[in-house]
């Protein structure tokens, strides 16, 4: 590329699957991206250690009470005894790391819209998880009745040694 005072030349590849734009954009982004602070994780409940555990319950307690008051959600859609609820507690945590995820330092404004956006659809499954609970109707906690899929059915054990894949005869 030549400026008109032809002070410098350099040429920017658009080969591969980035444009020029995105090109530029990467380059703009990266020197003017601040000092990234330390990242969050996000991680799976079920292999958390317990002191994952406390700062992961910590955070979302907190989060959960911002977001009732802020979007003045009733129990129908989180319930008192939400943290009792695993289906619950899995919509709450995803919900608070997308908001989190939301709000970058390299994001120009879209991450909070896109939290927005899904927002609504994160309550109508909230509210449904809610009313299977059982919990509102009750006026109290109804304990959850766990299901265990058996894993030693002779019918799974033998599907398990299948290939199950289409395979094309040529």
């Amino acid at each position: 590329m030549h400026s008109r005072d032809n002070v410098d030349e350099f040429d920017v590849p658009s080969s591969g699957s980035f444009g020029d734009d995105e090109i530029t954009a990467q380059l703009f982004r990266s020197a003017f991206a601040g000092q990234a602070g330390p990242k969050s994780v996000t991680r799976r409940w079920r292999e958390m250690t317990t002191e994952q555990s406390q700062e992961a319950w910590r955070s979302l307690f907190a989060w959960v009470r911002w977001l009732v008051a802020t979007y003045q959600l009733t129990t129908s859609v989180v319930p008192d005894c939400w943290w009792r609820h695993p289906e619950i507690v899995a919509e709450l945590y995803a919900l608070h790391r997308a908001e989190l995820a939301s709000y970058t330092t390299d994001d120009p404004g879209f991450g909070p819209l896109a939290f927005h956006e899904r927002l609504p659809h994160a309550v109508e499954r909230l509210r449904t998880h809610t009313r299977a609970a059982g919990c509102v109707g009750l006026q109290a906690h109804k304990d959850p009745a766990p299901r265990m899929l058996a894993n030693d059915d002779p019918a799974f054990l033998d599907w398990c040694k299948a290939a199950h894949q289409l395979v094309p005869e040529f």
